[in-house]
């Protein structure tokens, strides 16, 4: 497996993005050797992990980490492999569903974290749920946020064929527009060269441009397969989970409520609904996430 790295000097003097990088270097199932880099902020006794997805990294919860921290909390923000400063194979056909599974229960088992309470959008949640149904005791609380895990049972909207399309056809894989075209509110100049700054070039968009055509949209899918089977455990699971989704996301907007359908831990708890946010609802509605994450931990102390 080739890897890449972007240099360091690409993530320096970025928009509200001074916390010091921490790295943790994994071997997979396969034997591959890996560093993946993450934020961690905080010494309270409750750790908080927030999964990014397509194409972000830990730069899209800037303004979230530090009234996060400031509420007591550890705050922990993980780049996924091929994103942000985390090592980037180049090969398209190194990414697969599994090994952003296996990638990520690697760090957390280097990091030795149990008792989190994971906040996970967008791929977030397709690598992050799979962790919840088969890593349960390393979970206190759950929150989903323009998220699924997809079992292939419903045909895709057109949505997110549109952008699925889009995303293996455009010449020149432009991350900054994208993240723009799912936020409602304006970027600013130096937000979208941050979230440029991982992508020097194309060689260095592998990840990204796989990401989309790996999200099973069958139900014979292999990974639509594993996702129907680990819903058995998600269907019964009763540990607190909440449900912080946007009404102006043409992808995931409504799917709050499939969540709320299936998953015991999903009763009783302070669901909301992120009025005019859109897809990258943490850059629409961050002061909004932060306080309803604060208020459902209160509410559900461990």
């Amino acid at each position: 497996m080739e890897l890449q790295r972007t240099p360091d000097r690409y993530f320096e003097n970025l928009d509200h993005y001074d916390f010091t990088p921490h790295y943790c270097d994994i071997c997979d199932e396969e034997g591959n050797q890996l560093r993946i880099h993450y934020v961690d902020e905080g010494e309270g006794d409750e750790t908080l992990v927030l999964l990014h997805g397509e194409p972000t990294w830990s730069y899209l919860y800037r303004h979230m980490i530090p009234p996060l921290v400031a509420a007591g909390y550890r705050v922990l923000a993980p780049d996924l492999i091929g994103f942000g400063r985390s090592d980037k194979p180049t090969n398209r056909n190194d990414y697969s569903y599994r090994r952003h599974v296996d990638w990520m229960k690697c760090w957390m088992e280097g990091l030795q974290l149990e008792g989190v309470t994971l906040f996970c959008q967008d791929w977030g949640g397709l690598i992050g749920l799979r962790l919840v149904a088969t890593e349960d005791q390393r979970f206190s609380r759950v929150i989903t946020a323009n998220t699924f895990l997809p079992t292939g049972e419903h045909p895709p909207s057109e949505a997110f064929v549109a952008w699925r399309n889009y995303s293996q056809e455009v010449h020149s894989f432009p991350v900054a527009q994208i993240i723009q075209g799912g936020s409602t509110r304006t970027l600013n100049e130096a937000e979208q060269s941050a979230y440029d700054a991982p992508f020097p070039n194309e060689s260095y968009k592998s990840g990204a441009r796989q990401f989309p055509i790996l999200v099973p949209t069958e139900p014979d899918d292999p990974e639509a397969l594993i996702n129907k089977e680990l819903w058995q455990q998600l269907d019964v699971y009763n540990k607190p989970w909440l449900t912080l989704f946007s009404d102006k996301d043409p992808v995931t907007a409504g799917g709050d409520h499939f969540f709320q359908a299936r998953v015991p831990g999903c009763q009783n708890q302070p669901h909301k609904v992120m009025r005019g946010g859109g897809h990258f609802l943490q850059e629409d509605c961050s002061e909004e996430l932060c306080a309803a994450i604060i208020d459902f931990m209160t509410a559900n102390l461990c």
